[in-house]
């Protein structure tokens, strides 16, 4: 089984990219999309062979997640439970016989660390509601989680250890969550492996330069650990300022 997730920054934007071509090459099984940017009825994707599920932000131009599967699920959800969370379109989550698989766009803390309290009290409420699916049955997660979590996963870590994505709170509360049952599915397989990004900032030809941050993953609970094949970051494709992250399974 293949899984994809790519923060597409606007998928409008990125169909003119090459959306389809990748979206087509890799077959996945399931391909989730975070930071669409729409609005329902804004754009008509026909992608045969997929069920669709989106989940819009009330405001326009914003967040918003998507997941395409090719097989049908038991159930679907949107958001965890709590109205100022599900405004945003920020979760959804798709169960399976075997698994749920749980796609989410993190709030940023924002330039400043505006948001960063909004953002504690957001990663307790998530963490708790992974918590809660674990109980019932394994839990693939995937997404934007905006966090870097060690200094091997940007660039220049000294220099940001003030910046939203790098904060110790944000940082701890990642921790947080893998000690309570769950797996970094990429530093699994490559513990050790720097320059492995998925965001490149737009400015001073960052990602050329490969200047970026390791802020999309896999999070998957411990017991489908011996069910890991591999887990891929898909540097090359372009369209956004992220690009995708696949997680093969067995």
């Amino acid at each position: 089984m293949k899984i994809v997730s790519w923060n597409v920054n606007g998928l409008r934007a990125c169909m003119g990219k090459g959306f389809l071509d990748y979206f087509n090459e890799i077959d996945a099984d399931l391909f989730c999309l975070q930071e669409t940017k729409l609005q329902e009825g804004q754009i008509d994707l026909q992608l045969e062979g997929y069920h669709q599920y989106w989940n819009y932000a009330i405001k326009k131009g914003y967040s918003g997640t998507a997941i395409f599967s090719k097989k049908e699920p038991l159930s679907v959800k949107y958001g965890v439970g709590k109205e100022e969370t599900q405004e945003e379109g920020r979760v959804i989550t798709l169960e399976f016989e075997d698994f749920y698989l749980v796609n989410v766009y993190t709030p940023n803390a924002q330039r400043g660390l505006a948001r960063l309290d909004y953002r504690m009290s957001w990663e307790d409420d998530f963490r708790n509601y992974l918590i809660e699916l674990d109980s019932i049955k394994p839990v693939i997660l995937c997404g934007d989680l905006n966090v870097a979590h060690q200094e091997i996963d940007l660039k220049n870590p000294k220099t940001n250890t003030k910046s939203a994505g790098f904060t110790v709170e944000e940082r701890n509360k990642m921790t947080d969550l893998l000690k309570v049952g769950f797996i970094d599915s990429f530093r699994h397989f490559y513990p050790e492996k720097e320059g492995a990004y998925t965001w490149w900032s737009y400015m001073r030809q960052a990602r050329d330069k490969n200047v970026g941050w390791r802020i999309d993953y896999f999070i998957v609970s411990e017991r489908l650990k011996d069910h890991l094949k591999d887990s891929h970051i898909h540097a090359h494709v372009l369209g956004s300022d992220h690009c995708p992250v696949v997680l093969e399974l067995e």
